[in-house]
């Protein structure tokens, strides 16, 4: 059975700017000004590098846990403002009725995850889905999808869909083809850079040419 590894966050849910918007208010919090764009650029890592990343070592040396921390308690007053994405629910069901065992891969924390899934109402149709929590480091590092392959029954085919330039890097080092959307905000241009073999619209698009799917199929070394 091949596989389809699904980011979440930018790809089935509009959350992107959210995240964006409280990861400036917690960095701003502890001293340091960053503007939106550069955090923007940075949405699909994993909290243990986007400090460093936006605001430097030094940020993360200080105040790093405090920001992540601070960042989990706004994010979560917003969570309820976030909705699904224009056809996320029916490219997970779709993907699952032409065979494809489907396992969501995410640097959000778990209970975001879990919120996520039922806001989809996907929970029956996915196989399994991966967290923050489950890996020592996060996107661009490839831990991530390598436990949503360890999770497939049969991982030896697959594809990571995803809507940043850091998911493209996770699935190159675990050596998955990656297709890309740009419903996280990122321009074409820089998710090819970073391997998409394929950029279309969004989850609906993808939908509508799911032989863009089947055709990056490729085997995967396990």
């Amino acid at each position: 059975m091949p596989g389809a590894i699904l980011d979440i966050d930018g790809t089935l849910v509009d959350s992107n700017y959210l995240h964006a918007a409280t990861w400036q208010r917690a960095l701003r919090d502890h001293g340091y000004e960053v503007p939106a764009w550069v955090i923007h650029r940075r949405i699909g890592m994993g909290g243990d590098k986007l400090v460093a990343a936006a605001a430097g070592e030094q940020a993360e040396h200080r105040h790093g846990d405090a920001i992540r921390e601070l960042e989990g308690r706004l994010f979560a007053e917003l969570i309820e403002q976030v909705r699904p994405l224009p056809g996320a629910s029916a490219l997970v069901e779709s993907l699952a009725e032409h065979g494809l065992e489907v396992v969501l891969s995410s640097s959000a924390p778990r209970e975001q995850v879990e919120h996520y899934l039922g806001l989809l109402d996907i929970t029956g149709v996915v196989s399994a889905w991966t967290s923050a929590d489950d890996v020592k480091e996060t996107k661009p590092e490839p831990d991530l999808v390598q436990a949503a392959l360890a999770r497939m029954r049969d991982p030896r085919d697959a594809v990571m869909i995803g809507d940043s330039v850091w998911d493209g890097h996770a699935a190159a080092r675990a050596g998955v083809p990656f297709l890309a959307v740009r419903s996280g905000g990122i321009s074409d241009q820089e998710l090819s850079g970073a391997g998409a073999q394929a950029v279309l619209r969004d989850a609906a698009e993808l939908c509508e040419r799911l032989d863009v799917v089947l055709g990056a199929l490729a085997p995967v070394a396990t």
